[in-house]
Formats: structure tokens, C-alpha cells, sequence
């Protein structure tokens, strides 16, 4: 794919570029090109997902914990829901939220946490958020939601309460008697 003639340099230059400025690289190109998002995203996410191994252990954490369980992307429902299948978690989850259902207003905006926690009836001081991505997760902390990053990097950031290498480990500790 070359929408912009640019070479694979520059291209990853202004990737880097719109990700820090505009939260994704897809609104920097939506806002500075007017790519169309739909078309853009269909051919980034046209990737072959049997690489992804299943993860049972993952699953079962999940199964124990109670409580809805949702998953908001910055990426499209449908490549969501290919993930899941994969991971062999699609069962699990209650509803599914991209960022076409932000209008493409991409996380870390308050503004995309906004439309999604209202969409989904998120009760702010009884729900976590579980995220990959430090910058992230402020705005939900700011919200009263528990913030967990799940890294190999301890985070020193005081909108993170929880900073976790292995997510079913960690919802295995949390769904044990000894940590209630």
C-alpha cells in the first residue's frame, strides 16, 4: 500500500509522528490527508491471525472473573473479533468496541473514553481497565476506573494502579479467596 508516495522511511517517520500527536496513525492520515478510515483499516488488518496460538489459561482466568467483560480497540471491531477467535477468547467477552464506534476518535482522547463508557453503561468506580499502552490509561484513572497495564515495564505513572507482566496470572490472583 502506498497512498502517499513515500518511502518506507518517511512513512514510519510520520507513523511515529501521528501516533504521539494524533493517538493513532490512522487519525493523523485522516486528519492531514483525508484517508478514508474504513478503506485504510481494511488493508492494514488484512494479516494472517493463525500465527496467534490459543490461550487457555488466559481463558480461564477470564472465565472466573466475574462481572461483564468488554474489549475497547483502537483498531475495528471485526479485527477484534479475529483476534479473539484466535486466542480462543471470542466466547468470553460480553460486546466488542473499535474505534468506529468513537466516531475514530482514538484512545488516549478523552473524548473516545467518553462515547464507549456511555455506549457500554460503564460504572465508573466498579470496572478496570486493562491496557497495553501507559498513555492510555489516564484518562480512565481520572474517570475512577482501576487502571492495570499489562507490560514488561514497571510504569512510575500515578494514574496506574496496577503495572502487570502476565494478565491471567494476575486475574487469578484478583478471583482468589486470599486477595478479596
Amino acid at each position: 500500500m502506498n497512498l502517499l508516495d513515500v518511502n518506507k522511511v518517511e512513512a514510519d517517520k510520520m507513523r511515529a509522528e501521528y501516533w504521539k500527536k494524533y493517538g493513532t496513525s490512522l487519525a493523523g492520515l485522516m486528519r492531514n490527508y483525508k484517508i478514508d478510515p474504513d478503506d485504510f483499516l481494511k488493508i492494514v488488518h488484512d494479516i494472517d491471525f493463525s500465527v496467534l496460538p490459543k490461550d487457555l489459561n488466559l481463558l480461564e482466568a477470564l472465565n472466573n472473573l466475574p462481572g461483564r467483560k468488554l474489549v475497547y480497540t483502537n483498531g475495528t471491531v471485526p479485527y477484534a473479533r479475529e483476534v479473539l477467535k484466535y486466542l480462543g477468547l471470542f466466547s468470553v467477552f460480553d460486546e466488542i468496541y473499535g474505534i468506529e464506534d468513537a466516531s475514530y476518535v482514538p484512545k488516549p482522547f478523552p473524548e473516545a473514553f467518553e462515547i464507549i463508557f456511555s455506549k457500554a453503561n460503564i460504572v465508573h468506580n466498579r470496572s478496570a481497565m486493562f491496557e497495553d499502552e501507559v498513555r492510555n490509561l489516564e484518562v480512565p484513572f481520572k474517570l475512577g476506573l482501576k487502571t492495570i497495564l499489562v507490560s514488561d515495564v514497571q510504569s512510575n505513572k500515578n494514574f496506574v494502579d496496577y503495572t502487570i507482566k502476565c494478565l491471567s496470572d494476575f486475574l487469578r490472583q484478583i478471583t482468589s479467596k486470599s486477595f478479596k
